[in-house]
């Protein structure tokens, strides 16, 4: 009988280290799938609040820090990142386990930004996207999610299936980063 062995969606591609960038596969946790009920999301922010330490995410915001993070994930959704969502959000929220669903990887250094700049159509410098700022766009042909969580670090999200995809991408961007150097 055959054993099957889970493993991480970037397992034997990261970490990688070009030009003073590095790619590293991040472990977030649990993902979660909010979709607040029709006029619940007040009740849902505050539930989140007692139960998790952030709000709900606005717009293009991230709440939370590393460990538990709520990400704006689309309209009127959110993605909380890290802990087991409490039972009680149930009651405000649609809740679906996407922990298998995503490969999440940093993407951190000095360069980090030009390296994105070659990937995702949104402008990421630090002067319009600050920490807590988050996008769900293009990453390279792939749909994703960026987030910025340090003064050089970022957060991409993308489905799991395109996992090697994105290290492939992000390596070929970190090669013509490190080039220019």
């Amino acid at each position: 009988m055959a054993e099957l062995v889970a493993k991480s969606p970037c397992d034997g591609l990261l970490p990688l280290t070009l030009g003073g960038v590095t790619a590293s596969e991040a472990d977030l946790g649990t993902l979660t799938m909010v979709l607040p009920y029709c006029g619940r999301q007040k009740a849902l922010s505050q539930a989140l609040q007692a139960a998790h330490g952030m709000a709900f995410p606005a717009p293009n915001r991230a709440t939370g820090k590393a460990g538990a993070r709520g990400l704006w994930f689309g309209r009127e959704g959110a993605l909380l990142a890290g802990p087991d969502p409490d039972p009680a959000l149930a009651e405000h929220a649609a809740l679906s386990d996407q922990s298998d669903a995503w490969a999440a990887v940093r993407l951190e250094g000095a360069g980090a930004e030009d390296v994105l700049a070659r990937l995702v159509p949104v402008d990421l410098r630090a002067a319009v996207f600050k920490r807590g700022h988050t996008v769900c766009s293009q990453v390279a042909h792939m749909s994703g999610s960026v987030t910025r969580v340090g003064e050089r670090a970022f957060m991409i999200l993308v489905f799991r299936s395109m996992a090697a995809t994105l290290v492939h991408d992000l390596k070929t961007a970190m090669e013509a980063v490190a080039a220019r150097g």
